[in-house]
């Protein structure tokens, strides 16, 4: 699912800032980023997506402010930030009719489909459910800040159950909104 190569950015903070530290960790994430978009724009047949480009601001803004400003932040707290972000570009898209998901179902879907109601129902009922694991994320960062005592593994897990959760029902859904309603 090319849906997934999309999140490399933040598969690559997440590693970089555990290894390394959360600074290096945005940048890492704004390389992966222009380098995502870098494909998009020199590939025949694809186009930069609205996740990507998302993405390539947020870390870009936050790695550029992280290195000029110095900020005072947290490992926690820089987590925070990048799923906060990760959350509102979702909820943008949703916002203004064009679900993220749905730049990337039309590299699997007949272009005779695209502007069907259904699609854009799908794209929109996957989006959110995107948008909900997000939530989840950055419900997890701020329990994990403004209660310190609750262990880390919490907010691992947390993160881990919503995105898996979002992966499976992205590869479910579709299917079952096919389906002629019961009745």
């Amino acid at each position: 699912m090319s849906i997934l190569l999309a999140f490399t950015p933040f598969i690559a903070f997440a590693a970089i800032d555990r290894l390394v530290g959360p600074i290096e960790g945005l940048v890492a994430g704004a390389l992966t980023s222009l380098a995502l978009l870098v494909r998009d724009w020199l590939s025949p047949g694809r186009t930069p997506k609205l996740l990507e480009v998302g993405t390539a601001l947020l870390f870009g803004g936050m790695a550029l402010y992280a290195v000029l400003g110095h900020p005072d932040w947290s490992i926690i707290a820089v987590r925070l930030r990048v799923d906060a972000g990760l959350l509102l570009i979702v909820l943008i898209t949703l916002a203004i009719g064009r679900p993220f998901t749905q730049q990337y179902a039309r590299e699997r879907v007949p272009a005779a489909y695209w502007d069907s109601p259904s699609f854009l129902r799908t794209n929109m009922v996957i989006t959110a459910v995107w948008a909900s694991a997000f939530l989840v994320m950055v419900v997890a960062d701020l329990v994990l800040i403004y209660m310190p005592d609750v262990h880390p593994r919490v907010g691992i897990i947390a993160t881990i159950l919503a995105l898996v959760g979002a992966i499976k029902f992205t590869g479910w859904y579709p299917e079952q909104a096919k389906r002629p309603a019961p009745g």
